[in-house]
């Protein structure tokens, strides 16, 4: 059977484990065609249930007010705590090693507070060439903070010429070859403009191997991709909860720190009284005594309202399991990528679509980057016109993101007959 048919894709939806989870979230409904979201890499769809969870803790602050932090159904003063299993079966860590605090750049900067150490010639930082932004802007200023040259200190590693993806033994390579001068290895773990998912166990053994700390942004691979940060022995990570985790816009972040770190006094921390011992937290005293493992790194009491929105996320997660959501995405971005490959083979007259993510599923997760050669900003735009909601980035990529917990094979055969008709 041709799978570039609407039989095709309603024949794998009904054999879709996961069908029903489609059924638990809004999509959106403002174009005068029915949508097909692809931006789960973005901003996730909204949960149905997340008006439910946000209502409880309304109607706990309009009953209760101050007193809420202990008689609301879900206490306000260890929220938190009811999200930390969740999360951490999420990406692969001891419920001691995660937290769910802050906003993404907020708990990177809190993170290289502690790991980012710089001394005597180990001043340097290695990241991606073409991170997010905000990760290059963080890691620029922690460099000037310590009195440091942005241009030495911060070593990008950049896919060689004529390609668009950075080989693993390039990262590898450098690593070795900064060794004693490195204080700090920190990338993407999934690049936001390709899709890469990069080797965070072999690069996390060779920073160690020279002596130096390792962690990740995870913002485009929590929810995305099976994580093992404790097995992979990752210093430290962040990610955000709005993209693959559907936690609402801007929404709380969550951090990893490893086991073996979770009472090391040695390291420096910027401290706020919700990472302090809980047991003596209200007794005001001067001193920074900090919890056990990854809430110690804790500032500000929970803002509950956001972390209710991510409540209602994790529940679905959990309903679904990290195996099946990933089992799913690997034959979803599949199925897309035949679509697109098709489409472009038919039309090469007019456009060659490209496709600069990694065609080995295991070096991917659940987004295809495209170069639209010939065409770039025209076609995106007619895409959009037609009701595909897509992203844009220059200077010519279009990136698509199959979302396994609500997108459907019949949402890739419906971009593939958007794209078609966008290119004639």
């Amino acid at each position: 059977m041709n799978q570039n048919t609407l039989e095709f894709a309603k024949e794998m939806d009904a054999k879709d484990p996961l069908k029903s989870f489609r059924e638990k979230f809004f999509f959106p409904n403002f174009h005068d065609n029915e949508v097909v979201y692809f931006t789960g890499n973005s901003l996730g769809l909204q949960p149905k249930s997340t008006i439910i969870y946000i209502q409880e803790e309304l109607e706990a602050w309009a009953k209760y007010g101050v007193e809420g932090h202990f008689l609301a159904k879900k206490p306000w003063f260890g929220y938190h705590e009811q999200l930390t299993e969740k999360a951490a079966a999420i990406v692969g860590a001891k419920p001691e090693e995660v937290v769910i605090m802050n906003s993404l750049t907020t708990n990177l900067h809190l993170m290289m507070v502690s790991f980012y150490r710089p001394l005597g010639n180990r001043t340097k930082i290695i990241c991606e060439a073409k991170a997010f932004p905000s990760d290059q802007y963080a890691l620029e200023s922690q460099v000037k903070f310590h009195g440091l040259n942005v241009e030495t200190d911060i070593i990008e590693v950049c896919p060689r010429e004529g390609e668009h993806l950075i080989r693993d033994e390039d990262i590898l390579s450098k690593i070795a070859e900064v060794g004693d001068e490195l204080a700090m290895v920190m990338i993407g773990g999934v690049n936001y403009y390709t899709g890469q998912l990069f080797d965070m166990k072999s690069i996390t053994e060779a920073g160690h191997a020279v002596g130096a700390t390792v962690g990740f942004d995870l913002a485009h691979a929590a929810g995305n991709i099976n994580l093992k940060l404790h097995d992979w022995d990752v210093d430290f990570a962040a990610w955000c909860g709005y993209k693959y985790l559907n936690s609402s816009p801007g929404g709380v972040s969550g951090v990893f720190v490893h086991e073996r770190h979770a009472d090391n006094s040695d390291l420096p921390r910027f401290a706020g009284w919700w990472g302090y011992d809980k047991e003596t937290r209200f007794q005001m005293e001067p001193g920074f005594k900090p919890m056990h493992g990854a809430e110690g790194w804790q500032l500000s009491n929970a803002p509950v309202l956001g972390m209710a929105a991510h409540l209602a996320s994790l529940d679905i997660f959990t309903e679904a399991g990290m195996d099946r959501v990933g089992e799913k995405r690997d034959q979803l971005t599949a199925y897309l990528e035949s679509i697109i490959e098709d489409i472009s083979e038919r039309h090469s007259d007019r456009t060659t679509l490209e496709i600069i993510t990694p065609k080995d599923k295991s070096k991917r997760g659940a987004q295809l980057s495209i170069l639209a050669h010939g065409q770039g900003k025209a076609l995106f735009d007619a895409l959009t016109n037609s009701g595909v909601i897509a992203d844009w980035r220059e200077p010519n990529v279009i990136r698509i993101a199959p979302a396994p917990l609500y997108n459907s094979y019949e949402d890739c055969f419906r971009f593939g007959q958007h794209l078609e008709n966008a290119i004639q």
